[in-house]
């Protein structure tokens, strides 16, 4: 093995963690991905840092929280801010000598990736180019070990097929209502839903077409996207065949993941943004050749594909990663069974904007903070603006334990955890000292200038 090894970042774009069939989707079939996990471990609580593109992938690039890189939406506003150039994955690795290509769907915003970031690109946004180009590379000499980012686009054309507009990776076959999957368990809309979350999806009609679906549309929808999945992983496949032929498994790590879920119908909720299960968890995959554990599935840790993939990546080069990270390095955790001391919890963000009924602007945010078993989510207006689950008796999400009195003292014990975790973070949904304004945490509705909670 090389003393500083290569790195193969390869993400998609929407796909949730269930929708590979080596997590027991037997609605699909993802070989490529499944040869990855089959090869190294595949974590089963990896979540992203926003399920929104532009905002996860601003917290891949930089290892902070998106209420740090000031990017919460998805306009040509919301672009990576000079001051963070200096600490970027690709320029901290074209510092240290590394050969950094990327290639495909950049979205930070815009569709590939500009000049000034580090990398070489070489293809702009197409699943098919994408992985030609990626071939070639991989065949080519290489002098310095090199850092190649494969951003794939799909299954994101799942956003056209629920429009009826043309899909830009190209079509995909329809299928009788009697072969396409059926309706998840946690079809149904759970009692107690935060309101804020359906005023959005109304707010946004031309996001959200999907909220108007039968059940026959719906399952119509998941066969779509599993199709896009499968096609996606087509491409992914010739991609990981040319690092066998060439030889450079053993010097190469390979990373998987996906820059957020999709709600795939699981309350009748499609595309992202949601805090529920489906948006926000994400595949993550970890494969080298005779340093990760093969087969295995962690499903002990949390960990963030946002927060934790930078000193991840800076651990296999060798490399310092940028001051001030908060994320850790999950390489001990694919080489070892005697992980280290890891987070006890997770938290992630959400934001939506959209025109209300009269044109007025509706707007939200919201915070999830995941522990072992339980998961607590919060908006900041609403009613029923919070949420708390029981992962392990309820993983479909059915059942709100936030409006029952004998649960409080788990409640309680969530706020406070999400309450310390913003006032650390430095995050404004906490109202910490530093910002004006008031907690959207229940309990600690203290306002800028209170000295404590």
């Amino acid at each position: 093995m090389a003393e500083r090894a290569n790195i193969l970042y390869i993400l998609t774009d929407q796909q949730a963690a269930s929708a590979l069939s080596c997590a027991g989707n037997t609605d699909l079939h993802t070989p490529a991905m499944d040869s990855l996990a089959a090869a190294g471990v595949r974590f089963e609580r990896a979540y992203c840092s926003q399920p929104l593109c532009i905002p996860s992938r601003s917290t891949m690039i930089t290892g902070l929280m998106p209420h740090e890189t000031n990017i919460y939406h998805r306009t040509p506003a919301d672009t990576l801010p000079d001051e963070l150039q200096d600490r970027e994955l690709g320029t901290v690795f074209a510092a240290a000598g590394y050969e950094c290509v990327y290639g495909g769907k950049w979205h930070l915003p815009g569709r590939t990736i500009p000049d000034g970031h580090g990398f070489r690109k070489i293809s702009d946004m197409g699943d098919d180019q994408l992985a030609e180009r990626c071939v070639e590379f991989l065949r080519q000499p290489h002098e310095r070990p090199f850092l190649l980012v494969a951003s794939f686009h799909n299954p994101h054309d799942i956003c056209q097929w629920a429009r009826n507009q043309p899909l830009p990776e190209g079509p995909i076959p329809a299928a009788p209502l009697e072969e396409c999957p059926t309706l998840p368990a946690n079809f149904p809309i759970p009692p107690f839903e935060p309101e804020v979350v359906r005023l959005i999806s109304q707010a946004n009609p031309h996001l959200y077409l999907a909220a108007r679906y039968s059940p026959e549309e719906w399952r119509q929808y998941r066969h779509a996207y599993y199709r896009l999945v499968e096609k996606v992983d087509a491409a992914i496949g010739r991609i990981l065949a040319a690092l066998r032929e060439e030889g450079l498994e053993e010097d190469t790590v390979v990373i998987f993941s996906s820059d957020h879920g999709d709600g795939m119908g699981a309350h009748q909720w499609s595309l992202k943004s949601a805090l529920y299960e489906e948006p926000t968890r994400i595949p993550l995959i970890v494969s080298f050749e005779g340093r990760a554990r093969s087969g295995c599935v962690d499903t002990a840790h949390l960990v963030s594909n946002g927060l934790d993939l930078l000193p991840t990546l800076c651990d296999y080069a060798g490399i310092a990663p940028p001051a001030g990270l908060r994320g850790r390095s999950f390489r001990p955790l694919v080489e070892s069974a005697e992980a280290p001391a890891w987070r006890d919890h997770l938290v992630v963000e959400t934001s939506w904007r959209g025109a209300g009924p009269g044109k007025e602007v509706v707007q939200t945010a919201g915070r999830m903070l995941r522990t072992a078993r339980y998961k607590y989510v919060v908006y900041n207006w609403g009613r029923y603006r919070e949420q708390l689950f029981d992962l392990e008796a309820d993983p479909g999400e059915m059942v709100n334990l936030a409006v029952s009195a004998r649960h409080r003292d788990v409640l309680d014990r969530h706020r406070k955890l999400l309450h310390d975790w913003c006032r650390e973070n430095d995050d404004p949904f906490g109202a910490p000292r530093a910002h004006r304004g008031r907690s959207a945490i229940p309990g600690y509705e203290y306002a800028a200038a209170d000295d404590g909670a």
